[in-house]
């Protein structure tokens, strides 16, 4: 039988067994090892505030429409960093050049379940990394996402960043900036992630509850404020922060999943008056500017070969292995306790 995690309702997870999908043309087998939680998109499901939950998606006019929800409970097999074996190969699509081969290590998206059957296209390349283990193969999208928001940014050797949240996201994106050249501040709720932004480069961190973010911030850059942001909480207060703390002319990288209204954010005062430049940094694509050269596979990919070389240590973010039949108690934790825990994985 195959396993696999699904919403039922809000706040409600179970495990469900299912028989296993013949395996059509054109796909691939992959046994799943381990599968990571995305404590931020996955979340909005597991609450219940998703936008696709309440609404619909009209991909014509890209526009969110009113009247009905586009997804609804159960919500199944929701989850896009996953890693396992192949298993088994579609006949008509054996020895596609760059296709993994039977017992070969992947990593890819087909979500929280015991095994995938995955279109062989999007396979193609997707063998693991020489030298990396599976368990930080598991973070190939998160890290995509991360570096996205900060080829979004456009950082400049020398400059001075800051970065909003330090979850899992946010810490590989601080890794990353500094990587870039940057000077980086990180700024979190959490003093035990503020300890993970230093052991991952940032010079300077920051807490909200204790510190005054923007101000400091313009102490820490002789005045003038951080030449970019980003912003990788979700929560609206932490972006009107993020739009505070740059440098007159600045650019704030939204990457976070904004829920709901927008309360906290005054786009009238610091936003309206430095002319500060507000982008919003998404996994369903580059930033423009790059669109020739960047695609999201090379994203994956890059972060993956800088993984493999060992200038960005992503397993070590992973502060629980659950067992899959445990699922539910590791929802609960990230919603109810997000102080006890960094990055959760599943193991199949």
């Amino acid at each position: 039988m195959e396993r696999v995690v699904q919403f039922t309702g809000p706040r409600r997870v179970e495990v469900a067994d299912c028989e296993p999908a013949p395996l059509p043309p054109g796909h691939l087998r992959v046994r799943t090892r381990y599968s990571g939680i995305s404590a931020g998109t996955e979340l909005t499901a597991y609450r219940g505030s998703n936008p696709y939950l309440n609404r619909t998606w009209d991909a014509r006019t890209r526009l969110f429409q009113e009247g009905g929800a586009q997804t609804g409970y159960p919500v199944v097999g929701w989850g896009y960093s996953e890693v396992g074996e192949v298993t088994e190969i579609a006949p008509d699509v054996a020895g596609l050049p760059g296709l993994p081969g039977v017992g070969d290590r992947v990593w890819g998206i087909w979500g929280h379940r015991s095994e995938g059957v995955v279109p062989a296209e999007r396979m193609v390349g997707h063998r693991l990394p020489e030298g990396l283990d599976p368990l930080s193969g598991s973070f190939a999208r998160v890290g995509a996402i991360a570096l996205n928001a900060v080829l979004a940014a456009g950082i400049h050797l020398g400059e001075r960043v800051a970065v909003f949240g330090q979850g899992v996201i946010g810490l590989l994106a601080t890794r990353l900036a500094v990587l870039s050249g940057a000077s980086v501040t990180g700024v979190d709720a959490l003093d035990v992630r503020l300890r993970e932004a230093a052991r991952f480069g940032a010079q300077a961190t920051l807490n909200p509850g204790t510190d005054a973010v923007a101000e400091r911030i313009r102490e820490l850059t002789g005045g003038a404020g951080a030449d970019s942001a980003i912003e990788v909480s979700g929560a609206y207060p932490a972006l009107h922060e993020a739009l505070r703390s740059v440098a007159v002319g600045g650019r704030v990288v939204a990457t976070g999943f904004y829920q709901g209204e927008g309360a906290g954010l005054r786009l009238g005062e610091e936003f309206h008056h430095n002319r500060v430049e507000l982008v919003c940094s998404q996994i369903g694509g580059v930033p423009p500017a790059l669109a020739g050269r960047w695609s999201v596979e090379r994203l994956q990919q890059t972060f993956l070969d800088l993984a493999a070389s060992g200038r960005v240590e992503p397993a070590s973010l992973v502060s629980h292995r659950v067992p899959v039949e445990e699922a539910e108690s590791a929802y609960r934790l990230l919603d109810e306790r997000p102080a006890d825990a960094l990055q959760i994985v599943l193991e199949f």
